[in-house]
């Protein structure tokens, strides 16, 4: 190989070791400059990081307040609603406290009516007592008398004495009785009235009449014909949904909605308005409106019913049933809105129970479910009576709630007091001037069947129906009848009237027999 061959070698790897010891040098400025950079970005990333901590801790300090200030003002609006409520329960006390002082009123009222009677029943009684012993004085002397002028014996004497006062003290006595009897009725009737128009004065329900149609104004008379549709197809899709008559006619800016559920009638009159308002009419748009009507009609009369237990402070009822209380407004009977009748009756009831020491709340309770069946809608088979019983029986109601249902018929003799004040406050609500919407034509055929039901006994003359048809006046044949006979003449009447007419209230039969003796003197 040679020296020169050695030296070649020996510079071969000379130059691989300096070329290996300049790369090493190489590779660790580049890693130098690779650390430093790192650090730089660490420093960098850190950096970043504090002032991405310092702006996430500025919003969710910013986001806590926020917070805390929405649950302050949630807080401060519960505190409100809670002031609200404790002064509404703050009144309802000082209204039940001025009721508990008119009861004290009332009942001391009546302990000095009571003591009155007392002491008049005492004073005839110490009357009576007297009459008595003059009685015994008085035969003493004709026994006295009878033996020394008929020479009797004081048997035969004794008897005939007593014969004597017997039928006079007995004369005596039923006149006392009669007068005691004519006293006691008017004091009992006063009384009575009394105690109804308190009831009455306490209860305060609107008078509510319910129509057949709806009027809903228009903002010009061309939204007529947008209502239409073309081709009417708007009009025809509306009254499919509805199941209500749109009556468009050459009345100024209004339209009118005719049909016989209430119910239905509300909905399309809410769809309509809302469709009005809108703007935007076509079948599509009719449709969503009536379903959006719907169901707001639907929390309407939801909440109806609760703000109507609410205000007459009755708690603990089934949902279902409160919702069919709402219903209520929306039912009519013989021209009267069934829920302003069933919350005057409920309210006359709690006042009648009020001045009687019975269940105050039990009795508006009953009072206002008694004509829940009329609630249901018009296919449900059944009287609305029997249909309130069934519905007090699903939802678990007491037996006094199912008995005042029952007592809507005149001819069912309630069970309960409470039954009774419920029929009394029904009838109360019914007889008012005002509570029911009657024709002229009814009125008449009325009061002709009167006159008609009592000429039809023989031994009326004539018969005259006064006082809008609440009292009959009955002029009969004094040849043909005598005084007792006129009692059952006008129980015969009576029954007659109960049975073949139909009427709110009482009519009241009076019967007139006169009798007159002419002569002339010449």
């Amino acid at each position: 190989m040679g020296i020169s061959g050695l030296i070649f070698a020996m510079i071969v790897i000379l130059s691989i070791v300096v070329g290996f010891l300049v790369g090493l040098y190489v590779y660790k400025i580049i890693s130098q400059k690779k650390l430093d950079r790192a650090h730089k970005n660490a420093k960098d990333i850190l950096s970043d990081a504090k002032k991405q901590i310092k702006t996430t801790n500025k919003e969710i300090i910013l986001e806590a307040k926020e917070k805390s200030n929405q649950y302050r003002a949630k807080i401060e609006r519960e505190l409100k609603k809670r002031r609200s409520d404790i002064q509404h329960q703050e009144n309802r006390l000082l209204k039940r406290e001025e009721a508990l002082d008119k009861k004290d009123n009332s009942f001391e009222k009546w302990d000095d009516l009571l003591s009155k009677k007392e002491a008049n029943l005492k004073n005839q009684k110490e009357q009576l007592s007297k009459r008595q012993q003059s009685a015994e004085e008085l035969i003493n002397k004709r026994q006295a008398e009878v033996e020394r002028v008929a020479s009797l014996s004081q048997a035969d004497a004794k008897q005939l004495i007593i014969d004597q006062m017997k039928k006079k003290l007995s004369n005596e006595r039923a006149k006392m009785i009669k007068d005691s009897y004519e006293t006691t009725q008017k004091t009992v009737k006063q009384n009575a009235k009394e105690l109804i128009v308190r009831a009455i004065q306490q209860s305060s329900a609107d008078i509510v009449s319910e129509t057949t149609v709806s009027v809903v104004n228009l903002p010009n008379d061309d939204m007529k014909g947008r209502i239409i549709g073309r081709e009417g197809r708007n009009i025809r899709t509306f009254e499919t949904l509805t199941g209500i008559d749109l009556v468009i006619d050459d009345t100024p800016e209004a339209v009118v909605l005719s049909g016989f559920n209430p119910i239905r009638r509300e909905i399309a009159k809410m769809a309509l308005e809302k469709l009005i308002k809108d703007g935007r009419i076509h079948p599509a748009r009719i449709e969503e409106m009536i379903n959006k009507s719907r169901e707001e009609l639907s929390q309407h009369i939801q909440e109806v019913g609760e703000n109507t237990i609410f205000d007459l402070g009755i708690h603990s009822m089934n949902p279902e049933l409160i919702k069919l209380i709402g219903n209520l407004k929306f039912k009519s009977y013989r021209g009267q809105n069934v829920l302003a009748h069933s919350v005057e009756v409920a309210k006359l009831a709690g006042a009648l129970a009020s001045e009687l020491g019975e269940d105050i709340n039990l009795s508006k309770r009953a009072g206002l479910l008694h004509a829940i069946g009329l609630a249901v809608n018009e296919d449900v088979e059944g009287s609305h009576v029997n249909i309130g019983v069934n519905l007090a029986k699903k939802y678990k109601e007491g037996p006094v709630i199912l008995d005042s249902i029952r007592a809507y018929h005149d001819d069912y003799q309630p069970k309960y007091i409470v039954s009774e004040l419920v029929a009394v406050a029904n009838k109360i609500s019914m007889s008012r001037p005002g509570a029911r919407s009657k024709s002229f034509e009814s009125f008449v055929h009325r009061l002709s069947s009167l006159e008609k039901i009592s000429n039809s006994f023989e031994q009326v003359k004539k018969s005259y129906a006064i006082e809008a048809g609440r009292e009959i006046r009955v002029i009969v044949k004094s040849d043909k009848i005598s005084d007792t006979q006129s009692i059952v003449l006008a129980h015969d009447i009576k029954n007659k009237i109960e049975h073949e007419m139909e009427y709110p209230g009482h009519i009241k039969v009076t019967i007139i027999r006169e009798v007159r003796s002419i002569k002339y003197a010449k």
